[in-house]
Parts: structure tokens; C-alpha cells; sequence
């Protein structure tokens, strides 16, 4: 069993209270450890992200503490394959239908509330990539990313 850091938990300061909820019980039930590496976001630091081409948008979830970003930890060293984040995700689904919180995925950005989705969160990831591509568009794939749902 896991737990989050002090620095996991003031990086948690100015969250939704449902989106914490959330985290929190994510760490207890996870299969890959976790840390919180950002929340509440402040303007400038959200410019310099979509600056610097890391964020997508100015109108991030991060700047109403509605989001947040999980960096993976196997091994005690930081890691970003995605095969971890779907785990961290299934674990996250679990926990947001315990809390009865909706979440939405940054790989499965089709998905409203991944509450609803019955399957793993790998295949939920699969199935937005598969959607993208048919589309004819590029899937954005940002597995560490959490935001409380708009549903």
C-alpha cells in the first residue's frame, strides 16, 4: 500500500475537495505508486506551459484547482510510460466511483466521466486513440492528467 508525500499533499493545497477525495483514495488501492507534481495553477505558470507548447490551453482546469497532475514512481525513480498511467487510472476510476466523483482522463478524452466506463482504462485509452485516428486526427495523449468532470 501507498501513501501520498507531505509535497503530494501541498501540491494538493487549493484542489476541489472531491478531486482530493479522489487522490486519496487512489494512493490506498493503486498498483504503481504516485505522486501529486501539480494542482492549483497560477496564470503565469500556466502561460509558461502553453508557452513552452506543455499545456494545450490558457483555459486549463488547474487555474480553478479542478485538475491535477500524477507523476508515476516505479522502482522510487519517476516514470512517464503510459502503461503505468492507465494503471494509476483504473485506480483513480475505482476511487472517483467509491467517492461518486466524476473524473475525466487525459487519455480518454472522449470519455465524460470514466466512472461510466466498464472496461480497463487501457482500453478506454485504445478506444479514444482508435476514435482520434479515424477522425483523421492526432490523439493528445497526457496520462498523468486528472480534472473533476463537467457531466
Amino acid at each position: 500500500m501507498f501513501k501520498l508525500s507531505k509535497r503530494s499533499l501541498d501540491n494538493l493545497q487549493g484542489v476541489d475537495t472531491g478531486l482530493v477525495e479522489v487522490v486519496q483514495e487512489a494512493i490506498t488501492i493503486t498498483r504503481v505508486d504516485f505522486g501529486v507534481i501539480e494542482g492549483l495553477r497560477t496564470v503565469e505558470r500556466q502561460k509558461e506551459l502553453y508557452d513552452n507548447n506543455l499545456s494545450k490551453t490558457m483555459n486549463s482546469k488547474h487555474l480553478t484547482g479542478k485538475a491535477v497532475d500524477l507523476m508515476a514512481y516505479v522502482g522510487g525513480k519517476s516514470c512517464w510510460g503510459l502503461n503505468v498511467y492507465d494503471d494509476i487510472a483504473d485506480a483513480m476510476r475505482e476511487a472517483a466511483i467509491k467517492r461518486e466523483i466524476p473524473i475525466r482522463w487525459g487519455c480518454a478524452w472522449n470519455l465524460i466521466d470514466i466512472r461510466e466506463w466498464t472496461e480497463t482504462m487501457e482500453d478506454a485509452m485504445t478506444d479514444y486513440i482508435d476514435l482520434r485516428r479515424g477522425e483523421g486526427k492526432r490523439p493528445f495523449l497526457d496520462g498523468p492528467h486528472f480534472e473533476i468532470s463537467n457531466t
